[in-house]
């Protein structure tokens, strides 16, 4: 279990960061359908963002 948690977060993070930079390619793009894909690719970074620090403060509670 020691290697679980901090496995998780990195690869939520790697996620999150991805998930901007497929957002911000979208939305440089700058297409009409593009715009669409964009603002999901932001609301996915943002449940990812949650998922992320879900995960950072179960760690820190069962660390106590």
């Amino acid at each position: 279990m020691n290697g679980l948690f901090p496995t998780l977060m990195i690869l939520a993070m790697l996620m999150v960061v991805g998930s901007l930079f497929v957002g911000l390619f979208f939305m440089v793009r700058g297409n009409g359908g593009d715009a669409r894909r964009s603002n999901k690719a932001m609301r996915l970074r943002v449940a990812l963002q949650g998922v992320a620090l879900l995960l950072f403060v179960i760690a820190m509670l069962t660390q106590g």
